[in-house]
């Protein structure tokens, strides 16, 4: 913060969204030094076929840290080319290994493979963060499996089920996330070493067609990194987008249960609160306020992280032909922000959920209030199987059930047990104790508590 200079536009992801180690792998510096890597491997390989002598390999490496972004801007001022400045800077460098630089290359065989390799350190950063918030909801859903709550469908109370397994819910799709992205990320592959158009003939005019697979196995080798068969200029840019995509899909799950928070939060519910800061302000104007700015920051990024794949189609389609210039520009920003985003949705997520506050209290009342409506379908099934007119009886349950959600709205308790174990024309078929059995709704959980803990233990596997 104290080296950033206020005087001028800065992006949020600069130093207020996002983790400090996923700004390094997207800065200009790291970007500057994976293309300095690239070119040192294209000369140890283009020396083990003769055309670079050992002595210039090593100048390369030498300076090959000395990345000297004042230097190159000031050279691309001129140029209008951010890589060939970045080229003579090197070569300014080191001056034997200079003058062999790039030879047979184009500027997307350098840029290409540097951005997948990005993409993977960012993929590895990702990965590591969306481990530790699954293994943070393993030990939530192992707490809470059995506690019964009231759920909600369409946003209004429908039947019982339990905090364990709401949550497990949502650690149920971010396991798949954590599969598909793992998928992803074994299946990046970088442009390799083609050329202008990706027929590889500037490579075959210094080595020779026939030597050209062994020639990219080894730079393969050497970035630890495969290459597509298939490349024109650039690598597909399919990838890009089936990798954007699996990030707003992150995004989706992350952003549901965020905005569930919101609601649960709402004073009328009031069963779970985000953590807040001793010293934290709610409002400038209202010190009472506890307002969830952690649950809406997730719901605003993730809004921006889920038009990232728009583009990235478009990028993808707009494509022709052996390359065009047209996604250049916009993936400066679609990439790195892509990251930023999921990385501090991953980030601000953990943090909720570790110091999620959950009021038990809130949580039996409202069980208390709506759980009883729950039961009367248990009623109507024991009263059918005494003989009872199925048609007749659910007409008599509605009235007794429209009665005692008045009764709520009121302010009073739920009357609707009493009031059915009341009922002359009921009590011809059971007797009110076996009314009050059916109407305890504390068991009708299924086995809801049972498949949240084996969604934990599944999860429990990422330790080992």
């Amino acid at each position: 913060m104290m080296n950033l200079d206020f005087e001028t536009y800065l992006s949020p992801y600069t130093w207020r969204y996002g983790s400090q180690e996923m700004r390094r792998i997207w800065s200009e510096a790291h970007k500057r030094r994976l293309w300095r890597r690239i070119w040192l491997a294209l000369a140890e390989t283009q020396a083990e076929f003769g055309l670079v002598t050992p002595e210039q390999v090593a100048d390369l490496r030498a300076h090959m840290d000395e990345v000297n972004v004042p230097r190159a801007l000031e050279i691309e001022a001129e140029l209008h080319h951010d890589l060939m400045a970045e080229l003579k800077t090197f070569a300014e460098q080191a001056a034997s290994g200079g003058r062999i630089l790039h030879l047979g290359a184009t500027s997307m065989d350098i840029e290409d493979n540097a951005d997948v390799l990005r993409m993977r350190q960012s993929l590895d950063l990702l990965l590591g963060e969306l481990r530790k918030l699954l293994l943070e909801f393993a030990d939530k859903i192992e707490a809470w499996a059995d506690i019964p709550l009231i759920a909600f469908t369409h946003l209004q109370p429908a039947e019982p089920s339990t905090l364990g397994y709401r949550l497990a819910s949502y650690a149920q799709d971010l396991l798949e996330d954590w599969e598909g992205l793992n998928a992803i990320r074994r299946g990046l592959r970088g442009k390799g070493f083609k050329g202008a158009v990706g027929s590889g003939a500037a490579y075959a005019e210094l080595i020779g067609s026939a030597a050209l697979p062994r020639f990219e196995q080894r730079l393969s080798e050497r970035l630890e990194l495969p290459f597509f068969l298939i490349a024109n200029q650039v690598y597909p840019r399919q990838q890009d987008y089936r990798l954007v995509s699996a990030l707003a899909g992150l995004g989706a799950v992350l952003y549901r249960f965020a905005f569930d928070l919101r609601f649960l939060q709402s004073p009328p519910i009031g069963e779970w609160r985000e953590p807040f800061g001793e010293k934290q302000v709610g409002s400038s104007a209202m010190p009472f306020k506890r307002n969830p700015i952690n649950a809406e920051k997730i719901n605003s990024l993730g809004r921006l992280l889920a038009q990232a794949p728009r583009l990235a189609w478009d990028n993808a389609a707009h494509s022709l032909l052996e390359r065009t210039l047209d996604d250049s520009a916009n993936r400066r920003t679609l990439l790195p922000e892509s990251f930023l985003i999921a990385d501090e949705l991953l980030r601000v997520a953990r943090r909720i959920l570790r110091g999620l506050q959950v009021d038990f209290v809130a949580m039996q009342r409202n069980l208390d209030a709506y759980g009883p409506f729950a039961a009367v379908e248990r009623v109507l099934m024991a009263l059918v199987k005494a003989g009872a007119d199925r048609q007749e009886m659910h007409e008599r349950l509605r009235r007794h059930a429209l009665v005692a959600w008045e009764a709520i709205q009121n302010g009073g308790a739920n009357p609707l047990a009493e009031e059915l174990a009341a009922d002359a024309h009921l009590l011809q078929y059971l007797n009110a104790d076996q009314i009050g059995a059916l109407m305890d709704y504390s068991h009708y959980l299924g086995d809801a508590a049972q498949r949240a803990r084996q969604l934990a233990a599944n999860i429990r596997r990422l330790e080992t």
